[in-house]
């Protein structure tokens, strides 16, 4: 079956839009799943539905990357936008036309080809996910490098190559998984604009002609059909083959930080997608870390002790849900400083997300590291709760009971792996977490439950504090732990309800 591109493509008879010419107005370091079925994805759309007419130019971050398969498929790509939305099976495929070409810097044509499109009259936007590791400042990196070794490094290059040629500033949109990000990144420039002793005006031209925006990024993307026999279905009935397909679910979202004139320059409010710009990420960072994270780590741990492996599975039991749905709701969004409308909207669609019918998210996936979790995650919203209201929220409380209890079930051995611990089915399992815990729990694995509480809550290394301080917490942990093990977690979780 031949390739993909723009022929096969009309060959194959595909009815959906396809741009096949463009301005490249996006320079676009990283070119792997997650960009092509997100960032990519937006701006596709944003062709379709608001006319930018635009292509997106991508860089290879690292020495081995996709150039030579994106180039010979003239940049298409099939993308399958798959899971729930408002309780419905979706599965949606459409070929992506944004994407003009990929360059790899690390080859000189490729460095060349970057550096001329560095000062094109196009040229709008540079876009970036080159992961949590790609924003750093390397002092090895040397102006004269083609190309220097870091991302920031390459940017500077490009930067300055666009400041000589007496082009305008550029917004600078960073994905990457940090805090953040678009501060970091520029942080990261001028260290490099000062260890390369380049002058003033363009120490000016970075901080004031260019806008570095710092984003949250949301959306799963599983990155490709794992099952060899539906990926041969698939190909046969596009048509072609596709080296590149991508798999993503239908939710996502873009908070994208920055000044009020962005929203109207960037093509995604007038195409009617979800990429709002806002003054600040950090409550929607917040929303996604509390209401999404928050969910997993507070119902998988006592979900698996009572019979189940995956998420999905939980979402079809209605004490699981129910339990999530009474945390998320009445615990969890009254502590948030958004809309309470916006925050509900993001919850209903976690439940949608987590019933996801394309994907199979094990719990002692997520079960990992769970001590480092339930603090960053839930542990905030406890408190919060507690302090705006007076009393203890029930279904947290189970929730840290719960994990509790997922760390002392039956205990084994400790081992190389982890912690060897019983479910109440028989089976056993591995807890994962930093060594010190493990070590921990397996020391008070002879422990009472309330002595086992007690050691718990008042290990600061655990939680930054002592949590027999708060009033109540400790006894009904106590007593809630005592339940989980007596009559099982299921019958724990409904007792919240």
């Amino acid at each position: 079956m031949e390739k993909l591109n723009y022929k096969v493509l009309k060959q194959s008879g595909y009815t959906g839009y396809i741009l096949e010419k463009a301005p490249e107005k996006v320079l676009q370091f990283g070119e792997g799943n997650f960009l092509r079925a997100f960032v990519n994805y937006w701006f596709d759309v944003a062709n379709e539905k608001a006319g930018w007419n635009g292509k997106c130019v991508l860089v290879q971050p690292i020495a081995m990357g996709l150039t030579s398969l994106i180039n010979a498929q003239e940049g298409l790509y099939t993308l399958y936008l798959r899971g729930m939305e408002n309780g419905q099976k979706v599965d949606r495929k459409r070929v992506i036309s944004s994407v003009s070409r990929c360059l790899n810097p690390y080859e000189r044509e490729g460095y060349d080809s970057m550096m001329a499109l560095a000062v094109s009259d196009d040229l709008e936007y540079v876009v970036s996910n080159t992961t949590e590791a790609g924003i750093v400042y390397d002092p090895a990196c040397q102006f004269g490098d083609a190309p220097a070794s870091s991302f920031p490094g390459k940017l500077t290059q490009v930067l300055y190559a666009r400041y000589k040629a007496g082009k305008p500033g550029l917004v600078i949109l960073s994905c990457e998984l940090i805090d953040n990000n678009g501060k970091e990144l520029q942080k990261c420039v001028n260290q490099y604009i000062r260890q390369w002793g380049l002058e003033e005006g363009f120490l000016n031209y970075v901080n004031c002609d260019c806008t570095f925006c710092s984003t949250l990024v949301d959306r799963i993307v599983p990155g490709r059909i794992r099952d060899a026999a539906e990926a041969a279905r698939l190909e046969a009935e596009n048509g072609y083959h596709d080296d590149l397909i991508d798999v993503g679910e239908v939710f996502g979202v873009w908070n994208i930080e920055g000044p009020a004139w962005l929203e109207e320059k960037l093509p995604f409010k007038a195409a009617g997608v979800n990429c709002p710009v806002v003054p600040d990420v950090t409550p929607y960072k917040k929303r996604k870390v509390r209401i999404l994270n928050g969910a997993h780590t507070g119902f998988v741990l006592g979900a698996y002790l009572g019979g189940f492996n995956i998420v999905r599975d939980c979402m079809e039991n209605d004490t699981v849900r129910g339990f999530m749905n009474k945390m998320l709701y009445e615990e969890v969004i009254p502590t948030l400083p958004l809309d309470k409308a916006d925050l509900e909207q993001f919850a209903a669609a976690v439940q949608d997300r987590f019933n996801n019918p394309f994907v199979n998210h094990e719990l002692m996936s997520i079960s990992l590291n769970s001590t480092s979790k339930w603090r960053a995650r839930n542990m905030p919203s406890f408190l919060e709760y507690v302090e705006h209201t007076g009393k203890l929220p029930k279904c947290l409380t189970m929730s840290f009971a719960a994990y509790v209890a997922f760390f002392s079930n039956d205990i084994q051995a400790l081992t190389d792996k982890g912690l060897v611990c019983r479910r109440p089915q028989g089976d056993e399992y591995t807890c994962a977490d930093d060594r010190w815990v493990l070590e921990f729990y397996y020391a008070h694995r002879s422990d009472d439950p309330a002595a086992l509480v007690h050691a718990v809550m008042t290990n600061q290394q655990m939680w930054g504090q002592d949590l027999t301080q708060i009033p109540g917490f400790e006894a009904a942990v106590v007593e809630d732990l005592t339940a989980i093990r007596g009559q099982g977690a299921l019958a724990a979780y409904a007792s919240c309800l």
